[in-house]
């Protein structure tokens, strides 16, 4: 019979150290793929909320003119829109404990939601 010759198995040593640095190489990717996702997400939701920030500004400013002609006075209709966000701003100030808790919730789940995917 032939004898099968077999190649010499490193040293279980080396297999170790290998396996850590496999992991290691592994665990910087997961890092780097990671951040960059929080920061593309990031990136795009500074995007989205500067749009919609020119949007409520220009609507404001229409809303404000609107009423002015309809008042026939500028300081009418722009005082309207100011109290309207006087009113808003109360009603945020007293429901605050109602509203943080969503967008603190919103916020970890964007966060972390890289750790449901792995």
């Amino acid at each position: 019979m032939e004898e099968t010759k077999k190649e010499p198995q490193p040293p279980l040593i080396d297999q170790l150290k290998e396996y850590a640095e496999i992991r290691l190489k592994l665990a910087k990717y997961k890092a780097v793929d990671g951040g960059s996702t929080i920061f593309a997400g990031l990136i795009a939701d500074v995007v989205v909320v500067m749009s919609m920030v020119a949007a409520f500004v220009f609507a404001s400013f229409t809303l404000a003119f609107y009423l002015a002609d309809v008042f026939q006075s500028y300081w009418e209709g722009f005082g309207c829109v100011a109290l309207l966000y006087l009113l808003i701003a109360i009603v945020i100030k007293l429901n605050k404990a109602g509203i943080e808790k969503p967008i603190a919730n919103a916020f970890v789940k964007k966060i972390f939601k890289n750790k449901n995917n792995d």
